[in-house]
């Protein structure tokens, strides 16, 4: 099978990246398991185990599949009708009512049923890529892990809920003063903010933390920050918004919107390290996530549809 992975930002991520780290995973368990892939995404982009297709403006998106391609895969709606196969991955939560191809996929299942649809395939990543756990360190702090500047990612809350546990935190992924979006100046030596950090940096952090502290308010479609923490050995105290309960058990952490009992959670923490670990790296990987795709491959390529009506949002998503 031949495949193209097409989205609009470049590869591969070095430091922060959702969909862009998700594809490059996704392709190289496809080329691992005996699959031919290519990338259609913007110029400069690189890839060791697939080709790598520049996207062209001046085209449609049908002129830029090539013929031996046996599905396009988007990572966003095309809005236009391909008389090839191709299937779509829905990463967001719709701010209008606007339908998405009947070949639509969404990243969990409380996504899916939002939209009316009962299609979606768990995100998965290559564990390989992060390295051993060392569960030998001492874990002082816990932390919060988004982009802060995001109203819905809820960084005030995280910080709440830390003040009231009397807890350090680490902020990954914003700075004590900002205004995009709002203004926020954060004082207290227990809140430690770290800006926009990967790699290595941003391993080191999830590997001594005991914690993370993510009380949304939104319908998380899915949360790469939250199976990137629980393989890292850290339980996760968050509001049971969209994916967040599907992906985290009881015994990987607990789930309220009261910041107050959060916050007794956090203080009575004593869950397994090294549960927490073994949950993502079982049920959060790159090949179950391509053995998943397939199947809808497969579904498309012989002219069938993933759903029977076009999805289109339905419930509120925001502002929770």
């Amino acid at each position: 099978m031949h495949v193209l992975l097409i989205n609009n930002s470049k590869i591969p991520v070095y430091s922060y990246g959702g969909t862009e780290r998700v594809i490059w995973d996704l392709g190289k368990s496809l080329a691992k398991h005996g699959h031919k892939v290519s990338y259609l995404v913007p110029e400069d982009s690189s890839c060791d185990f697939g080709s790598i297709l520049p996207i062209n403006p001046q085209k449609s998106w049908q002129e830029q599949i090539p013929d031996n391609i046996d599905i396009a895969h988007f990572q966003f709606n095309p809005h236009v009708e391909l008389s090839r196969p191709y299937l779509v991955t829905e990463h967001g939560n719709a701010r209008k009512k606007k339908p998405l191809p009947r070949n639509t996929v969404f990243l969990s299942q409380d996504h899916a049923h939002r939209y009316g649809s009962n299609a979606f395939v768990y995100n998965g990543l290559d564990w390989d890529n992060y390295g051993e756990v060392d569960f030998s360190i001492m874990r002082k702090n816990y932390h919060f892990l988004g982009k802060a500047a995001w109203s819905v990612k809820n960084v005030k809350g995280a910080i709440q809920v830390a003040k009231l546990a009397g807890v350090n935190l680490d902020v990954l992924g914003g700075d004590r003063f900002q205004m995009k979006r709002g203004f926020r100046f954060t004082f207290s030596r227990h809140i430690h903010f770290h800006g926009m950090v990967g790699g290595q940096e941003k391993f080191k952090l999830l590997n001594s933390s005991k914690g993370m502290i993510f009380p949304v308010r939104w319908h998380e479609p899915f949360g790469l920050a939250i199976i990137e923490s629980l393989y890292f050995g850290c339980p996760v105290f968050a509001t049971p918004y969209g994916a967040i309960p599907e992906l985290v058990p009881e015994y990987c952490g607990k789930l309220s919107t009261d910041s107050h009992v959060l916050a007794q959670y956090v203080k009575s923490n004593d869950f397994s390290n090294e549960a927490c670990h073994e949950h993502a790296k079982k049920n959060f990987n790159s090949d179950i996530m391509t053995s998943n795709y397939i199947k809808y491959y497969k579904k498309v390529m012989a002219g069938e549809s993933i759903n029977k009506h076009q999805p289109v949002i339905i419930t509120e998503s925001r502002n929770l």
